[in-house]
């Protein structure tokens, strides 16, 4: 059995569908040929995703300052590995 991929724009069209609420969620599940838990699944989603959608420039640029940088996260894990050779090959000294 193979799973059926979505496109986002479907997504955001049933997830919408769902916030209305002009309809129940077995309703909208048919109309669309999703199963309702995966409706509830990408209202959630879209109502979580609005908070940032409506959030001011300033919280957004504080959280991305918040995160580190995929490229300095790569550094340190090479930097990492690095010393723990290092301290591998001068433990070996001792044993």
């Amino acid at each position: 059995m193979s799973r059926k991929r979505h496109s986002a724009e479907f997504k955001a069209r049933v997830a919408l569908a769902a916030v209305k609420e002009n309809k129940t969620v077995n309703e909208i599940a048919s109309q669309f040929g999703v199963h309702p838990s995966q409706i509830q699944e990408w209202k959630k989603r879209l109502l979580q995703g609005a908070q940032a959608l409506f959030g001011s420039a300033q919280e957004r640029q504080q959280r991305s300052a918040n995160e580190p940088d995929a490229a300095e996260l790569f550094e340190q894990i090479g930097r990492l590995k690095m010393e723990l050779e290092w301290l591998k090959k001068k433990a070996a000294h001792f044993e």
